[in-house]
């Protein structure tokens, strides 16, 4: 029986390319991605509404290794689409034999996105798996040149769908006439795409990029991000939940500030590179813990301040920081 790989994010787009191929009896094994910047939850849940067999592939540190440097770029935030789509590929077309499947799908349409998805940056992607000869676009299969396996016939190309461009209609008329009633919006799974957190990323990069391990991005997402100097930025939580997520993402260099009397944020001064802090850094990291406390209104904010391990806190009294000072330093 002739057997398909398909990448699988549980995006519309990859769960009606699976379909498609499924309904030719072919069988198909779904291959999803974890890595620092999505996981596999989608994939999973959508999988099993097409009674997909699906194997998750966590690529976390060669894919955060590729998005510090990726060959052809970003795209609009911080995503590598192109460099990421070749590396899924090759990791994909390198289980083909290990799962005796014949070939490789993905759930790309034809200038969807006009960088990544573009016929140009498919060729790319396709030379750059290293299993050329080996991928078929079931969506927009049409739009682009027979397949190794159609011209074979172990895929019926009159099956096969021709759909080009941003509208998501054809997809959703697809999705009804195959019976696929829910699934993901096509926002959100790849955090390398979303605006605020390709700035915190970008500024991590910049400030301290070859230090930065699967649990700094992990940290990226939790609370308030200030970039307070060159070698200094401050994350401040920003209710409990923030505060929770925080106590598992602490490095023993971390500088943790809290209120003394009151209640209020928990912050921790990050110095890029393991360098020591300047106390002007210091100063103002307490600044901004007294401005998100309950005595804001004060002129002078008692703080404390240490590393995890250290014996004993450090005490300031600072003035809370002004909106305007965080508002030129927020990222």
């Amino acid at each position: 029986m002739t057997k398909a790989l398909a990448l699988f994010s549980g995006g519309l787009d990859s769960v009606l390319a699976a379909k498609l191929i499924q309904i030719q009896d072919i069988e198909v094994i779904g291959i999803c991605f974890a890595s620092a910047f999505f996981g596999s939850k989608n994939a999973e849940k959508m999988a099993a509404q097409i009674d997909l067999p699906l194997i998750v592939v966590d690529f976390t540190e060669e894919h955060l290794k590729m998005t510090k440097n990726p060959k052809h770029g970003y795209g609009k935030n911080m995503n590598p689409c192109i460099d990421c789509h070749a590396m899924m590929l090759n990791y994909a077309g390198n289980m083909l034999g290990e799962l005796n499947a014949d070939f490789l799908i993905t759930g790309e349409v034809l200038n969807q996105r006009p960088m990544s998805q573009n016929k140009k940056s498919l060729g790319i992607v396709q030379k750059e798996s290293g299993f050329e000869d080996k991928i078929l676009r079931p969506l927009c299969a049409l739009n682009l040149a027979p397949t190794q396996m159609e011209n074979d016939g172990l895929v019926d190309r009159t099956k096969l769908m021709g759909i080009s461009g941003k509208s998501r209609k054809p997809q959703i008329e697809l999705a009804e006439k195959l019976g696929i009633k829910e699934y993901p919006s096509p926002a959100g799974g790849c955090m390398l795409t979303e605006p605020q957190f390709a700035k915190r990323l970008e500024d991590l990069y910049k400030h301290d990029m070859d230090n930065a391990k699967p649990i700094d991005i992990k940290l990226l997402r939790v609370g308030r991000h200030m970039r307070i100097s060159p070698d200094a930025k401050l994350v401040c939580t920003r209710n409990e939940d923030e505060y929770k997520l925080l106590q598992g993402l602490l490095k023993k260099e971390y500088i943790i500030f809290d209120t003394a009397d009151c209640a209020g944020s928990t912050a921790v001064l990050i110095s890029a590179g393991g360098k020591i802090p300047s106390q002007e850094d210091i100063d103002f990291a307490g600044s901004v813990v007294a401005r998100y406390s309950k005595e804001k209104e004060k002129d002078s904010v008692r703080v404390k301040y240490k590393k995890q391990n250290d014996p004993e806190y450090k005490y300031m009294n600072v003035k809370p920081a002004g909106d305007e000072e965080i508002r030129e330093v927020l990222l």
